[in-house]
């Protein structure tokens, strides 16, 4: 459904997305993984036509995005990360408009926006005005203008960021639900959890693909095993385990330490150790990695 390749784009000297070469198979909910400034959303706005490249090229549905860029509109529904409806329009009057601007018949328009109020949940707040819904009720209008045209892609750009938790997961099941009826979705998000969610995920950074494969795959490529230790004080005991030579790779992971190292075996090494320089060791043992460990392993000197 999405064939990119070398696909770049600068502004002045500043190279935004950095020859990134990637595939997208129809009905995938495929995920974007990066911190801010990773170059998703100038990803996201070549792909759907917004935003023209610097170099490389990209095929959307068929459609090329530097030679038919209208096509790709056609066939793209694009979230952008700021809401981007008019506040002074009710729910009903801002997917009104959104259709019309696609030509739609009215009779059509009448039919798909009542069927996308009930699908997002937005049917008993038809009448009110824009300017007063939640940043949730926002989000899923711009989910339901996007798919007004009734697009072959969906292409969402870090929609539930300031998204209270209840209407997060609301969000997530309208997803998943696209994704069950045979939608193509790409979305870009910080969000760790977000991408587990996903079938497939490429972690991006400073606008570059470092790796791409399901979230399984990904944690699959961690050379060695992850240890989970807990210890006060917690930065003391970061700076003395990155000094044994047993550990590759040690980061903060919330009230813990992760530490990766070869084997299992080195645990009571490293509690040994760390217990000789008056740190306190509570708990270490073997963990499962997260995506989040994937990510610091492949930013790691070397790797």
């Amino acid at each position: 459904m999405i064939a990119t390749s070398e696909l770049t784009r600068r502004f002045g000297e500043t190279v935004a997305v950095d020859r990134v070469s990637l595939e997208v198979g129809r009905g995938e909910l495929f995920g974007l993984l990066g911190p801010d400034g990773a170059g998703k959303t100038t990803l996201l706005r070549m792909l759907s036509g917004v935003l023209t490249p610097t170099a490389g090229t990209a095929r959307v549905a068929g459609a090329d995005i530097r030679t038919a860029p209208d096509e790709v509109k056609a066939v793209v529904g694009y979230v952008p990360q700021a809401f981007a409806l008019w506040r002074d329009l009710t729910v009903v009057e801002n997917l009104s408009f959104i259709a019309e601007t696609y030509a739609l018949p009215r009779p059509v328009i009448a039919e798909r926006t009542q069927r996308l109020l009930a699908f997002s949940r937005l049917a008993p707040f038809a009448r009110r005005q824009t300017e007063y819904l939640s940043g949730g009720m926002r989000q899923k209008l711009a989910l339901a203008a996007a798919l007004i045209h009734e697009p072959e892609v969906l292409m969402l750009d870090e929609p539930t960021t300031g998204v209270d938790p209840v209407s997060r997961r609301e969000f997530w099941q309208i997803l998943y639900e696209l994704n069950r009826q045979g939608k193509t979705v790409v979305l870009a998000t910080p969000y760790m959890d977000e991408a587990e969610r996903c079938t497939r995920v490429a972690l991006m950074h400073q606008g570059r693909i470092l790796s791409v494969g399901t979230p399984a795959a990904l944690k699959e490529r961690l050379q060695g095993v992850l240890l989970e230790v807990v210890a006060e004080p917690r930065r003391a005991a970061l700076a003395a385990a990155r000094r044994m030579p047993e550990v590759r790779q040690g980061t903060v992971f919330g009230e813990s330490l992760h530490l990766l190292v070869a084997d299992a075996d080195a645990a009571m090494t490293i509690r040994r150790r760390l217990e000789a320089e008056g740190i306190t060791v509570q708990e270490v043992r073997p963990v499962e990695p997260s995506l989040e460990d994937v990510f610091v392993a492949l930013l790691a000197p070397g790797a």
